[in-house]
């Protein structure tokens, strides 16, 4: 059996923004065509009555040709929930590795993301040093920012 990990999914209240966020910020690159679905098919597949989405898939940086990519959808109808915390139970946060870890979070301020956490470095034996913080895009959703200086 083959396995491959394909993509990861935000389900975004403004997919637009969303994708122009990872975009400027992380160097995500777009892979056509947005996506535009719904139908009998969809409610089947998701277990969503009426499932009605638009977004687009994003190529991560450091990576070539389809993928993995991160998955963007806004639904028509969308349930609210709060801000989950580092420690909540399930899906926890994206996290990019780059090269100052500093200089990428005012990139996230300047588009529109914002601080979690404060920058810390941290000795991890047979590993080596790592720099990071976690911050939140412009709708809340975690990321982790990371440097390694490798032993």
């Amino acid at each position: 059996m083959k396995i491959k990990f394909a993509h990861t999914n935000i389900v975004s209240t403004d997919w637009k923004a969303l994708v122009a966020f990872y975009v400027e910020t992380f160097d995500c690159k777009i892979i056509p065509p947005i996506r535009k679905q719904s139908g009998e098919w969809l409610d089947k597949g998701t277990g969503v009555k009426n499932a009605n989405l638009e977004g687009a898939h994003l190529l991560l940086p450091g990576h070539s040709g389809n993928g993995p990519t991160l998955e963007i959808y806004q639904y028509k109808n969308i349930e609210a929930q709060s801000l989950n915390s580092p420690n909540t139970r399930g899906f926890g946060h994206l996290a990019f590795e780059v090269d100052e870890v500093e200089e990428m979070l005012k990139r996230v301020l300047l588009n529109g993301g914002q601080a979690n956490g404060e920058i810390v470095k941290r000795y991890v034996n047979g590993v080596g040093e790592i720099t990071f913080v976690y911050v939140r895009d412009p709708e809340g959703n975690l990321i982790e920012l990371q440097s390694w200086k490798k032993d």
